[in-house]
């Protein structure tokens, strides 16, 4: 299995000096399973440059999207990738039950004139929606992917991508809590992240932050750090940066991070999600 980050950054994209090393796009990950076949987590402004990738390569688009949630930071890219506008490309849509309103909403909106110049309906692209991930874990290739609902406003989801032995959790606009109505209890993020060799989890706030932020739908670092400990994951990666966090300030919560380990006496290592890097697993 193999990760690359396309979007690193939460809630609006940042693009400028101050985020040229760990990214200013907003979140999609592409996932690359054993057989070649690719799945590709959110449209955020990232999905732009991962299109422009398969442009290059000149092959046929045969991908499955997998939406966690609807927010614009999660779909906004999807106009812009550039596949959909080529009748030889194929998307399998799979998702949290609102993803397809979301990605159609981009385009048209019955409410208004619309908010693209080109509707959904009008893309050349074959475009299928599966509805199956909310009934029962997905399996592509050999593959299984499961979900779990997010704490998050409109609701969500996280991702567990299983492959022979490889483990990989992507949990991202998660508020980790032990409290409150609705929500999925921080026990249930243990058990689900249980043995990861990579968990990607919300780190958007720092500790002093969070209080403030309190049913936002996103985790502080530390507390991103505490359920990789609990579920004794081999490697967490800090993700969805706040878009008011400049390079230095991410490296000085990477550091935090790592400080916060080695006092726990645990052996885990440690990222802050950096855009366009690769992963190989």
């Amino acid at each position: 299995m193999k990760l690359k980050f396309w979007g690193t950054r939460g809630s609006i994209a940042v693009p400028g000096k101050d985020t040229t090393f760990y990214g200013g796009n907003t979140t999609c990950l592409e996932v690359t399973l054993e057989s070649g076949r690719k799945v590709i987590v959110d449209a955020g402004t990232g999905i732009r440059r991962l299109g422009e990738q398969f442009q290059a390569s000149g092959d046929p688009v045969d991908i499955h999207l997998l939406i966690t949630h609807i927010h614009w930071d999660h779909v906004l890219g999807f106009p812009f990738f550039a596949p959909i506008f080529d009748p030889a490309t194929k998307i399998i849509i799979d998702g949290y039950p609102t993803c397809m309103k979301g990605l159609r909403y981009t385009f048209d909106n019955k409410m208004g004139d619309g908010f693209f110049p080109v509707r959904f309906d009008d893309l050349k692209a074959t475009i299928d929606y599966l509805d199956e991930i909310q009934q029962k874990p997905l399996r592509i290739d050999g593959a299984v992917i499961d979900t779990i609902p997010i704490n998050h406003p409109q609701g969500g989801f996280g991702y567990r991508f299983q492959e022979n032995d490889t483990k990989v959790v992507f949990i991202t606009d998660n508020e980790l809590t032990q409290k409150g109505k609705k929500t999925v209890h921080e026990k249930e993020c243990v058990r689900f992240c249980e043995g990861a060799d990579v968990l990607i989890h919300d780190a958007q706030y720092t500790p002093d932050e969070i209080s403030d932020r309190k049913g936002w739908g996103h985790s502080d670092y530390l507390s991103a750090v505490n359920l990789g400990i609990a579920a004794s994951v081999s490697r967490l990666i800090l993700f969805h940066h706040d878009p008011t966090r400049k390079d230095p300030e991410v490296t000085a919560i990477k550091e935090a991070c790592d400080n916060h380990v080695s006092s726990s006496g645990v052996k885990m290592e440690v990222e802050a999600a950096v855009e366009e890097t690769e992963i190989t697993l």
